[in-house]
């Protein structure tokens, strides 16, 4: 039930993605003003991280979740029904909002219904089902936005909303019968402070972010709304060829999202190299794809780059990985939250500065697209200035476990070896 609202918001959240063109045309705003819908959304949706963490850990999940369906539903009827461009961006920041509040609820369900170990394997698998809401941005919300027009595709889109909220209402629990998190000391703003400094605090929770930070916004640039304008206006395609390799991007996704999660699950050494491998040849792709001469890159380069774009999802899941082991349950969707946020940040600079680029050098995706280069080298610097430190406090962490774990084997025989007191015995009759 709660992969179902994240794939609901991911629909929901891509949606622009495939209507970009659509958008410009309706709300009549050049590409800086087309790109202030993304970047507001992406703002709100940045600056709720933090806030949802904490909610998360203080009221719980269903009540965070239920919460986030009514705000994203509503924002995506009423960006069907904006009759201005204003009145469209506060929508979308409505739909940012409720957003926020998806993803760190399943991965705090992941860690309350799962074991530790098969953690990055859930998150993989979250994410997944996210990346599914994308294909069905694509496949189908944009041939119905063509067929039936702007009003009905997306008032009818919210619908899915609805159909979500119910079962999250009535059935879903936040944790295993007999497995709920210990009580929240209520310390008000002391309490607030605390957990964020706590997890900030960790190198751990530093490094997720940046991993997540560096990885994720390639992707997401380019799905979230300027992949379409770039293949079409750009590369000469067709609208139908260029919602297929965006397509590609998303299926990409979701088939690299079970090797990532299989392989940093049974192997923690894996995943600095996964996430620096994913950025180093996605830099590469799109430095081939915006040199290639006559601006205008083969059919057989723009797959691979697309191919290429589907690890950056999984490659960001990593940033989890970090923060998950880091902290104590009681932080984790403060921890979450905190990581989350960079991903985010990333593709929000981004598509301000692609879209201030294109208005700037009368449509030059070369320069425009550049900025990738810049948050990627920023990211990777970040990454290895913090992985020796944050692996150092793991192995800390680990050893503690293990001494405590030996400390406890002891004890549980000592008390196995005590006999049984006699059982009470009563005099008849009384």
């Amino acid at each position: 039930m709660g992969v179902a609202v994240y794939f609901v918001a991911v629909i929901f959240r891509t949606s622009l993605g495939v209507a970009g063109l659509d958008a410009a045309d309706r709300f009549q705003v050049n590409a800086s003003a087309l790109a202030a819908f993304s970047l507001l959304q992406l703002l709100v949706y940045a600056g709720m991280q933090i806030p949802v963490g904490l909610m998360v850990d203080r009221l719980g999940t269903k009540k965070v979740l239920t919460l986030g369906v009514v705000l994203f539903t509503a924002g995506q009827i009423g960006f069907a029904l904006s009759p201005s461009y204003g009145m469209a961006l506060a929508a979308r920041a409505l739909l940012g909002c409720g957003d926020a509040m998806t993803f760190i609820s399943v991965l705090r369900l992941g860690t309350r219904w799962f074991p530790a170990r098969r953690g990055p394997l859930m998150a993989q698998l979250a994410g997944l089902v996210g990346m599914a809401g994308n294909l069905v941005s694509t496949l189908v919300l944009a041939p119905v936005l063509h067929g039936v027009g702007w009003v009905p595709a997306f008032a009818g889109s919210a619908v899915a909303g609805l159909v979500v909220l119910v079962p999250l209402v009535l059935f879903l629990r936040d944790h295993p019968e007999g497995y709920g998190p210990p009580p929240v000391s209520r310390g008000g703003g002391g309490y607030v402070r605390r957990q964020i400094a706590d997890s900030w605090r960790e190198p751990g929770t530093r490094l997720g972010l940046w991993v997540h930070f560096t990885t994720q916004f390639p992707a997401m640039v380019f799905l979230l709304l300027w992949g379409m304008p770039f293949l079409v206006e750009a590369q000469g395609l067709s609208r139908t060829t260029a919602g297929g390799l965006l397509t590609l991007v998303v299926a990409s996704n979701m088939a690299f999202g079970l090797v990532y999660g299989h392989v940093v699950g049974r192997r923690q050494a894996s995943r600095i190299p996964l996430a620096l491998t994913t950025v180093a040849v996605t830099a590469a792709l799109w430095g081939a794809v915006l040199a290639y001469p006559g601006g205008r890159a083969p059919m057989w380069l723009l797959i691979t780059l697309c191919v290429v774009l589907g690890t950056c999802g999984p490659a960001s899941m990593i940033g989890f990985d970090f923060a998950r082991p880091a902290n104590p349950p009681e932080r984790q969707g403060t921890a979450s939250g905190i990581t989350n946020m960079g991903g985010f940040l990333a593709s929000m600079t981004t598509l301000l500065a692609v879209g201030v680029l294109l208005d700037a050098t009368d449509d030059d995706y070369r320069i425009a697209f550049s900025a990738v280069f810049v948050l990627e080298a920023l990211g990777v610097a970040n990454i290895l200035r913090l992985r020796g430190r944050a692996l150092d406090r793991e192995r800390e962490r680990e050893r503690e476990r293990e001494r405590a774990r030996e400390r406890a084997v002891p004890r549980e025989r000592a008390e196995a070896q005590v006999p049984a007191a006699a059982p009470t015995t009563r005099p008849a009759g009384v």
